[in-house]
């Protein structure tokens, strides 16, 4: 049966973890997550027809495709970006389309530990690198400081984090030793917690769904940070 057009399917594909979910009145119907070697373009069709056969879920019962923005791979984000355009393009219903900061999906999913009210979310930019953003905690809820999202090391990012501070995301064993040290005051997320889900994704793209907040298909464009 059909879902009346009030399901989202959230894509994330900024980086080597692809996650996919299907929001369907407002319960997550179906969701995968897996680390991809570099095969975006020859998995992601694939797996989004699985998702949504196991849903019982078509094309035309989407009410919104989310996908996230950036940062993250430029291979990535542009194959990500690519099929959500055109699968919103190519229906003949009108499906509405929702970019959403991949650090905004990342900080989605963190905890709040007592007493810790900053959070440090980052995804991984390649060759030791990592892209990162603060958030703060308000109204129950890890919001984007105004400070703009930057990229760097994990020894640079390490003397950017002062006091008690949470930091979440793609963090490797290299980047878990650098922050949190003996000394630091660094709250590092377990693999669990900092695991990037597309529900979150879908969460955020029902927030701005329900507000009237779409993107435009012809301008939407994915952030790349330098």
């Amino acid at each position: 049966m059909g879902t009346e057009n009030h399901s989202i399917l959230a894509i994330d594909t900024a980086t080597r973890n692809i996650s996919l979910a299907l929001l369907t009145d407002h319960e997550i119907a179906a969701e995968t997550t897996w680390r991809t070697s570099e095969n975006h373009t020859i998995e992601l069709a694939p797996a989004v027809d699985v998702l949504l056969k196991r849903a019982a879920v078509t094309p035309v019962d989407l009410q919104a495709i989310a996908v996230t923005l950036g940062p993250g791979s430029f291979t990535g984000l542009r194959i990500g970006m690519g099929f959500a355009k055109g699968l919103a393009l190519a229906s003949e219903e009108k499906i509405a389309l929702i970019g959403i900061s991949t650090l905004d999906v990342v900080a989605a999913g963190q905890p709040h530990p007592d007493g810790v009210d900053r959070l440090c979310a980052v995804v991984q930019a390649g060759r030791g690198r990592v892209s990162a953003g603060f958030y703060i905690w308000q109204h129950n809820r890890w919001t984007a400081t105004e400070e703009e999202p930057f990229i760097a090391d994990w020894d640079t990012l390490s003397g950017r984090l002062s006091g008690p501070v949470l930091a979440g995301g793609e963090i490797d064993q290299a980047g878990r030793e650098q922050l949190a040290g003996p000394d630091s005051q660094v709250i590092v997320s377990s693999a669990a917690q900092s695991l990037r889900r597309a529900g979150f994704l879908a969460l955020l793209a029902q927030e701005r769904l329900s507000a009237g907040r779409i993107d435009d298909p012809a301008t939407l464009a994915p952030i790349y940070l330098r």
